[in-house]
């Protein structure tokens, strides 16, 4: 695969039926739920699962999307989906970068841009990040390159 930054955490994904909408190809809105599973995996390999986040009484919501559609995946197609920490103020903010591509002709799909905030998870107030937080996401963080977005 051709990655936009180099050490990408990548999932595999394939295009089932249920991921199709009306007309024909996998529905905009199925992108973002894999943008999520993808955060997710990539939180709990760095040691940051939802237990961790219920002790710590913290989490990193999603603050703002910005994607792109580059192209339709369909049925069956396999695709991989790639992110990166790219900015963190390792108080409050905290953004990743995704990159989807069809593996059969390496076609980008999509790019995307994901701010998280933390907060409380007890009060959904912005809190600063604990310790944990900010070692364990800071150890996952890569000098951006441009998004061409």
């Amino acid at each position: 695969m051709i990655w936009d930054q180099a050490d990408a955490f990548v999932i595999d994904i394939e295009v089932q039926s249920e991921h199709i909408d009306e007309l024909g190809h996998a529905n905009n809105a199925v992108y973002v739920t894999w943008l999520e599973t993808c955060a997710w995996r990539h939180s709990q390999s760095l040691g940051l699962g939802l237990e961790d986040y219920r002790r710590l009484d913290r989490a990193m919501a999603v603050l703002r999307h910005e994607i792109d559609y580059l192209a339709a995946a369909y049925k069956g197609d396999q695709l991989q989906l790639g992110t990166w920490i790219v900015d963190s103020d390792q108080r409050l903010k905290m953004k990743r970068n995704f990159q989807l591509i069809r593996s059969a002709d390496q076609v980008t799909l999509l790019r995307a841009q994901t701010t998280f905030v933390c907060i409380q998870l007890s009060t959904g107030k912005p809190k600063r990040m604990p310790g944990e937080f900010v070692e364990g996401y800071g150890k996952a963080l890569v000098q951006p390159y441009p998004l061409e977005l």
